[in-house]
This record gives C-alpha cells, structure tokens and sequence, in this order.
C-alpha cells in the first residue's frame, strides 16, 4: 500500500515545526514583547556569540541573508543591535554586536516566554526529549549524505 505524505515523518516535522512557530507567535503576541520571534532568535543568538557576521547569523537561525537582512535593519532601527565594520580573512565584513537595550530585550522577552515553554516541556519526559533529539540529530545525518548541497 502507498504511504501518503501526510503519514511520513517529514509531514510530523513539518506540522510540528508549524505548531512551534505558531506557539512562539501567540506568546509573543500575549506578552507585547516587542519584538518578532525571529527578531528574538538573533538577539539570543548573540547573546550567545557576539559579534557575528551576518552570514553566520543567517546558518544559525536557519534562514536566509536576504531574510535575515531585513530582520537586521528592523532590530538595529530599534536600537538593539549595532553594525560594525571589521576584517575577516582580509576582506571588510560588519559584525553584528548586541546593545545593552537588546540584551535587556532579550532577557525580558526570555523571562515572559520560559515559564510557557517549561509548562510545555515538563508533560514531556527528559528521556523522551533527549531521545527525540538524537533521532533528529540521526535523521539529518542520513539526509545529508544524500543531499547535494551540504548544510
């Protein structure tokens, strides 16, 4: 019998994936923090690695330069990130640095957010996530052996 895509895996990941983006945007939205989810994801990102480039920023939360470029200038505009002209293998680069104002951003956005995501977390095992992380992580490994571009 045929397996239909909405029985694969790849359907599960991608609806689940849907769920968290919208969970993440209706906590946002309750909480009037301020910022996107996305905006969020970069500043906890260099809250975590200052001083990226952008290209660095764009792999690490998994979208693209353009994208990430505009989600750069709405969080510089605000005051949260400063762009800041460097060297990288000799060629000229701007890395990104967090304000003070974003790192209070994202703290308090960290601190609205959590308690929502720990209630989430806690009807979960630890086992169970650990489990599902390295399953993940194992997936990807076989997918990227047959990818033609590498990730």
């Amino acid at each position: 019998m045929k397996e239909h895509f909405r029985n694969t895996i790849f359907y599960q990941i991608e609806l689940t994936a849907r769920y968290c983006k919208l969970l993440g945007n209706q906590v946002f939205e309750k909480f009037n923090i301020g910022i996107s989810v996305e905006e969020y994801t970069i500043l906890d990102t260099l809250l975590a690695n200052n001083e990226l480039c952008q290209r660095d920023i764009a792999k690490l939360i998994l979208k693209d330069r353009a994208n990430t470029g505009r989600l750069l200038d709405g969080l510089e505009k605000k005051g949260l990130i400063v762009r800041k002209l460097s060297m990288k293998n000799n060629r000229p680069v701007k890395l990104i640095e967090i304000t003070d104002k974003g790192i209070n951003q994202a703290e308090d956005a960290a601190s609205k957010i959590r308690p929502h995501y720990i209630k989430i977390k806690e009807q979960i095992a630890n086992s169970d996530i650990a489990r599902v992380g390295e399953m993940l992580t194992e997936l990807r490994k076989i997918m990227d052996k047959t990818l033609d571009i590498q990730i």
